[in-house]
């Protein structure tokens, strides 16, 4: 019996590693490619045979819409299960991929049983359950124990506790289990509570979301400040940061892993952490977005009234 063959596509090498780790602990014998952009995707899918693409939209060069408009417009590919892999839960990007004809969603950030879930699906309906559970360790399709996104890079964890997924809303195809919105945030912490931060944002975990006062921002990543609750946020776990302080309502959905997570306070029972997020997105606009946030709050910061 023929191996199942699995595309992973996005800009982000932690994100790729994390997709491809997950996969590997629930599918050993599963083959994995992968391409840090549209284009690179396009050149592997015209050299190999694939059974599933799991692409991320936002990418330099090519986009994962982009990618998947030219999969459904070729013959030997327009059939291919093709999962996008997104932070884009918003109702008119969730329309265009469906009508660019998507398979599936998997939002970020996910844990890795949501993430196989989906594969299983996705490949049930092309037929290749067969192969996939043949490649599939036994007490892993029985008992349904995977490790979530953290583990998978980790070595595993117990303690994890993730959010049950919301029902998809009406508006929007039932079958294709697309990403829920965000849950709404409790109140953030007031920023003189913390410290005089540059804003406010949300983080989005796999346990639920956390509002957050932005304390410092560059490039590279973001010094957040959260309120302490039940599930702490774990090193290396992956996230997604919205920035809603934009002109004209803008909102960045930027894709990284916690690097640090310390108590703001030096005492055990701080009410207050702070946490190192790492971006991992390469995406142009998104790091023109960032330099614009950046360059604001300088000017911001520099900025006396009468001066």
């Amino acid at each position: 019996m023929s191996k199942v063959s699995v595309l992973v596509v996005d800009d982000a090498p932690f994100i790729r590693d994390l997709v491809k780790k997950g996969l590997r602990s629930q599918f050993p014998g599963i083959v994995l490619e992968d391409a840090v952009d549209g284009r690179k995707a396009q050149q592997l899918l015209m050299r190999e045979r694939f059974d599933l693409v799991l692409c991320d939209w936002e990418m330099p060069e090519m986009s994962g819409l982009e990618l998947l408009t030219w999969c459904r417009a070729h013959e030997t590919l327009k059939s291919i299960p093709f999962i996008m892999v997104t932070s884009r839960g918003d109702k008119e990007n969730v329309v265009q991929a469906i009508q660019s004809g998507v398979s599936d969603f998997i939002g970020k950030p996910f844990t890795n049983e949501q993430l196989t879930t989906k594969v299983r699906k996705a490949l049930s309906r092309a037929g290749k359950l067969d192969a996939l559970a043949a490649s599939a360790p036994v007490r892993n399709v029985i008992t349904g124990t995977g490790n979530d996104s953290l583990a998978a890079l980790t070595g595993g964890r117990a303690d994890v506790k993730v959010a049950p997924p919301a029902a998809p809303a009406a508006s929007q195809a039932p079958a294709l289990g697309l990403p829920s919105p965000a849950p709404a945030a409790s109140a953030a912490p007031k920023a003189g509570s913390a410290s005089a931060g540059r804003g406010q944002g949300q983080l989005r975990l796999s346990c639920g979301t956390m509002a957050c006062v932005i304390k410092g921002l560059s490039l590279k990543e973001a010094a957040l400040v959260v309120r302490r609750g039940e599930a702490l946020p774990q090193v290396l776990e992956s996230a997604v940061l919205d920035l809603e302080q934009g002109e004209g309502g803008e909102v960045a959905r930027l894709n990284g892993y916690l690097h640090a997570v310390a108590a703001l306070e030096p005492k055990p029972d701080s009410d207050w952490l702070q946490l190192t997020f790492r971006f991992v997105d390469r995406d142009p606009q998104k790091l023109d977005y960032l330099s614009r946030l950046i360059a604001r709050g300088t000017a911001q910061k520099h900025f006396s009234p009468g001066a």
